[in-house]
């Protein structure tokens, strides 16, 4: 049975403080639960249906709750049979950057975005993403579900970029709107993509640092594409022939 102390509890990881402080973060629905259970992810406890329970059962500690109690822990504006709570990977060691290519982001708000770029680098094999320190928080839960269990297979650092990207010998490609079109480049070994704000792109401290800025071609009246879009478009280019 779920305490109102536990309720609580569970409703204070919506908070990024509390996740950080406690080193835990949240995710819903029967898939996510699996891929995390089937993971290196450490699960520390599963709250969920009886009949889902019933129907799946798991090596870890359970516990299970009425669909009431799970629409008050849940993020989802329709709550999906099972909750689970993990923890945290903290020590990702160091990115590879020789023979890799790498997603760098500069300063991504929107968690939607994030999480999308992390199932797009998933489809292309891309395993690592650099990202600012005012990015949006990786283990955010709108981040967590819109990566589709992505997130299990990439790793996100946060980081200065400039003192990352000039420690890098590598060529660091940026998508701007003044470039060479990315028709016209080859696939990409290695090397680092820059993605910049939604609504302010690659910020001054960081351009100075890009060896070649790469642009999406513009056929229509749009004035900007958004960051996961490009973040797809550009990929499917660099990655894909």
């Amino acid at each position: 049975m779920l305490s109102k102390n536990e309720l609580k509890y569970i409703q204070s990881l919506c908070q990024k403080k509390q996740r950080t402080q406690e080193g835990l973060f949240l995710a819903e629905g029967p898939k996510l639960a699996m891929e995390l259970l089937n993971s290196d992810y450490k699960v520390e406890k599963l709250y969920a249906t009886a009949d889902w329970l019933a129907d799946n059962p798991v090596d870890v500690e359970t516990i299970a709750v009425t669909e009431f109690e799970l629409a008050k822990m849940s993020t989802l504006q329709t709550p999906n049979e099972v909750l689970v709570m993990c923890r945290q990977k903290k020590d990702l060691g160091l990115p590879v950057f020789k023979n890799n290519l790498s997603l760098v982001l500069d300063g991504l708000q929107d968690p939607g975005n994030l999480g999308t770029i992390i199932r797009i680098a998933d489809w292309f094999g891309i395993h690592q993403i650099i990202a600012s320190e005012d990015t949006v928080e990786f283990y955010n839960p709108k981040v967590i579900q819109s990566t589709m269990g992505s997130f299990i297979r990439v790793k996100c650092w946060y980081t200065n970029l400039p003192e990352i990207l000039s420690s890098v010998e590598l060529p660091i490609y940026g998508a701007l709107l003044k470039g060479q079109s990315v028709n016209q480049m080859g696939t990409l070994k290695e090397g680092l993509l820059v993605i910049g704000n939604e609504s302010k792109g690659i910020r001054e401290s960081v351009l100075p640092l890009i060896t070649k800025a790469v642009t999406i071609p513009r056929i229509g009246q749009a004035e900007s594409l958004n960051a996961a879009v490009a973040a797809g478009i550009l990929l499917s280019h660099l990655c894909g022939k």
